[in-house]
């Protein structure tokens, strides 16, 4: 797949789906799938989508992703999408009208042959452009629009916010079902104080991306993926502060159940299955030894109950 910041290099012409795409949720996934199935010859199946964040730019805060880019680019390849193009957000383009952002972007820099946007796109200046003005301004050019209807888990409407709450609640269920996968962690097995290994439960230290949005504080049953494997491994993660241990800054640490080696310099990609409990401070190390081999206990167990 093609990746590029740089409408200069952007592969033309293409059908495009517009958006931020955060999480590729299964509302995302309806946008994209509209292109795939009505492609031209010769066009570039393509995501559009901008860097930074609208929201971050706007705040000048970081804006915590469900979907940092290395992870973008692999769900967007595996949905059979040939070019992801990241607009650079800056005051400029935010100052683009409405019409000025179809004839400068869309058609003049991406040749547009199809577009397809969720129901709820906005753009252009104080985004006073919706899904149906982009309707009548690619009109203008004979460019057919698609716009997908919002989709819903069960009663609820999927959204990355909506995915971002319940991850914050650790319902697990929900953020899957409107993901249509597990919630995912990735990162480098780095150093850490190897306090676990003195505990009798060796665990990896993560390293994940810092613009990765995390989900609720606590301990999960988890299954990790890595290059040293064939097949997923079961294990349980705590993701906090550490209370116990007087802990300052977040860390992410996994113990493999039925697996142990090196692993460090290593990537692992950590598959949340349950939220097992809240993150705690406990009297000392022997209560703590216990509570993590319970840990263990249950983990296996929501893992063995899920398929």
């Amino acid at each position: 797949m093609w990746v590029t910041s740089s409408l200069e290099t952007a592969l033309t012409p293409t059908v495009l789906a517009l958006g931020n795409f955060d999480g590729i949720h299964q509302g995302h996934r309806q946008v994209i799938q509209s292109l795939l199935s009505a492609r031209p010859d010769q066009a570039q199946i393509t995501v559009v989508a901008f860097n930074p964040h609208p929201q971050a730019f706007f705040s000048g805060e970081q804006q915590p992703l469900l979907t940092p880019l290395s992870e973008k680019e692999m769900l967007l390849k595996g949905l059979g999408v040939d070019q992801l193009v990241l607009i650079p957000f800056d005051r400029a383009l935010a100052s683009l009208s409405p019409q000025a952002f179809v004839d400068e972007i869309l058609v003049e820099k991406l040749a547009a042959q199809s577009i397809s946007v969720g129901f709820n796109f906005c753009f252009g200046y104080q985004r006073a452009g919706t899904a149906k003005d982009l309707v009548t301004i690619a009109g203008q050019y004979d460019i057919p629009v698609s716009i997908t209807a919002s989709q819903a888990n069960g009663s609820e409407p999927i959204s990355s916010s909506a995915i971002r709450a319940a991850l914050l609640q650790g319902n697990l269920d929900k953020a899957r079902q409107m993901l249509g996968r597990p919630y995912d962690l990735t990162g480098l097995v780095v150093y850490g104080q190897q306090l676990g290994r003195t505990l009798g439960f060796p665990t990896a230290n993560l390293q994940i991306p810092p613009d990765k949005f995390c989900p609720r504080p606590g301990v999960y049953s988890v299954r990790v993926t890595s290059d040293r494997w064939s097949q997923p491994q079961p294990g349980v993660m705590n993701w906090g502060c550490r209370p116990t241990v007087e802990g300052q800054q977040p860390s992410l640490e996994v113990h493999l159940l039925d697996w142990s080696g090196d692993l460090y310099g290593h990537t692992l990609t950590v598959h949340l299955q349950q939220f097992l409990r809240s993150e705690q401070k406990f009297a000392s190390l022997d209560d703590l030894k216990a509570q993590i081999q319970a840990d263990c206990e249950s983990a296996r167990s929501s893992l063995a109950a899920v398929v």
